[in-house]
């Protein structure tokens, strides 16, 4: 009897110990996003860097500096360290994003956002258990880490959909997503 019950407590525990936390689901999630959305963006030839489907929206190039930057504002929110330096391009470009005058080379956009995937991974594989519940943020955009990094994994899936369609309407295929 004795033998049964432990061997079934055993059992029982062997998925528990196994289960992933949510900081080892971020982890690998914003591992899989970096390397996906900085695939979308070495997909555009350089010279249609500037395109935009419609005057409306932000350029190809655009889109992607937007989403290294809310990434790498969202994780410094969320794990209190400093991310990578703005390039002066860049810094220059988002002055006034209807001028494609300030246009940003592929170059400098692509290893903007690999700077910045970088650093959030960085972050994220950092951060602890209290860090992710910590309440952080200014004004009215005050959230947990996690909620900060959440946020923002789901900011670059959208702007990555809207790169993709980018992509097809220049005849790019996108890359296939890789879970």
């Amino acid at each position: 009897m004795t033998k049964n019950l432990l061997t079934t407590m055993v059992v029982l525990a062997i998925p528990a110990l196994a289960q992933t936390t949510v900081k080892d689901a971020l982890v690998k999630h914003w591992k899989v996003t970096s390397d996906f959305t900085i695939a979308v963006a070495k997909q555009m030839p350089a010279d249609s860097y500037n395109f935009r489907p419609v005057p409306e929206e932000l350029s190809f190039g655009q889109l992607i500096i937007q989403i290294a930057g809310a990434n790498m504002s969202a994780c410094s929110q969320a794990s209190g360290m400093m991310g990578p330096a703005i390039p002066e391009k860049i810094s220059q470009s988002l002055k006034n994003e209807k001028d494609d005058k300030l246009a940003v080379d592929k170059d400098t956009s692509v290893q903007f956002l690999t700077d910045t995937f970088k650093f959030c991974n960085d972050a994220v594989a950092s951060m602890t258990p209290e860090k992710l519940d910590a309440v952080v943020g200014r004004g009215t955009r005050k959230m947990t880490g996690f909620e900060w990094l959440w946020a923002y994994f789901t900011h670059t899936a959208h702007h990555r959909g809207q790169a993709e369609v980018y992509l097809r309407l220049k005849g790019i295929t996108p890359t296939t997503y890789t879970f």
